[in-house]
């Protein structure tokens, strides 16, 4: 008999975790329910994300390690939006440091709905209903999530599907915030990341209004990846648009080590990408990049032109799909 993946239940301090590996030791996922937050990816001995290493820091969600953003992606500026006519406010108490960012998603219950193994691969689904009126202040709107990772050799494969089980519109967009690292600081990696434009933003990063929206990447050379290159000393905090696809619509942004030939190959279906070179995080700075698929720019819920596209009627489902694929010599 062809033996299969394996998963098996364990904890990281007092939260309930999931562990994925092959047959054969070549491939280890670590899974926290608490926001179906992935911990650890491994294709043989490397390491190839940088997550969350404690129940502490899981709890904290400092530098947002691998969250699940849902349900909106970044920033609304000083926690207000306006939707369908109403105001909403989602820091009532709160009249300093209004920041919020990233949506609930994170920090959110979920369990393991179901799950299935094979030889090649394992496929989990996890299933939360968290989100519900007078549960988050600001967001009086109910929708069931679903996450589902299938983990194989090479390969993370996500989808995020979000239904609206209630009565009114809601607000709504998807993303993932991974950070990762080909056991080399980052500075010695090569980027590519095949946009045309960036979205320009203020000093808080909520982005600009009218002509000044979005930026060709012509006149930002700094933060030009459209053709491979090394990172160097670059900061970047910015939201790339106007992404190329292949001919199979997907997008792939590269990350690579010119030294071992190892790369990392972050995929998705639509939306945007936005990168982040860890400068700001409280540990561990530069040592790993967040390469982040989202379906929507930053305050997209304060901006008409994304209303559309927000959108999630009663009854309905919106998916957004998008991975990992690693690859290294000798591998």
């Amino acid at each position: 008999m062809t033996a299969e993946y394996r998963i098996a239940e364990d904890r990281l301090g007092g939260e309930p975790t999931l562990v994925v590996s092959a047959p054969d030791g070549s491939a280890r996922a670590v899974l926290a329910l608490r926001g179906a937050t992935l911990l650890s990816w491994q294709v043989g001995l490397a390491e190839l994300t940088d997550g969350y290493r404690d129940e502490k820091e899981l709890l904290a969600q400092d530098g947002v390690r691998a969250g699940l953003l849902a349900p909106f992606p970044n920033r609304i500026a000083d926690g207000h939006y306006t939707w369908d006519g109403q105001d909403h406010d989602l820091l009532p108490d709160r009249h300093t440091d209004r920041l919020i960012y990233h949506g609930f998603a994170r920090q959110a219950p979920f369990e393991l709905a179901d799950a299935t193994t094979a030889a090649d691969s394992a496929r989990l689904l996890l299933r939360s209903t968290n989100i519900r009126p007078g549960r988050y202040p600001g967001y009086p709107f109910t929708v069931d999530l679903e996450v589902e990772y299938t983990v194989s050799d090479r390969e993370l494969r996500i989808e995020i599907r979000a239904t609206n089980v209630g009565d009114t519109t809601a607000p709504y967009a998807a993303g993932w915030h991974p950070y990762f690292t080909l056991s080399r600081p980052i500075d010695d990696l090569t980027l590519h990341v095949p946009a045309h434009t960036l979205i320009s933003t203020d000093a808080s990063l909520i982005p600009l209004r009218g002509k000044d929206a979005r930026l060709p990447l012509d006149r930002c050379p700094s933060l030009d990846f459209r053709s491979p290159r090394q990172l160097g000393d670059t900061v970047i905090d910015a939201c790339y648009t106007d992404l190329t696809p292949g001919t199979d619509g997907r997008t792939e942004t590269v990350l690579s080590d010119p030294a071992t030939g190892s790369e990392l190959r972050v995929w998705q279906y639509g939306g945007y990408m936005h990168v982040f070179t860890g400068d700001t995080l409280a540990r561990d700075r530069r040592a790993s990049i967040a390469l982040e698929p989202v379906e929507a720019t930053t305050d997209a819920f304060n901006r008409p032109e994304h209303a559309a596209a927000l959108s999630l009627e009663p009854g309905r489902q919106r998916r957004f799909r998008f991975g990992v694929r690693y690859s290294s010599p000798g591998i």
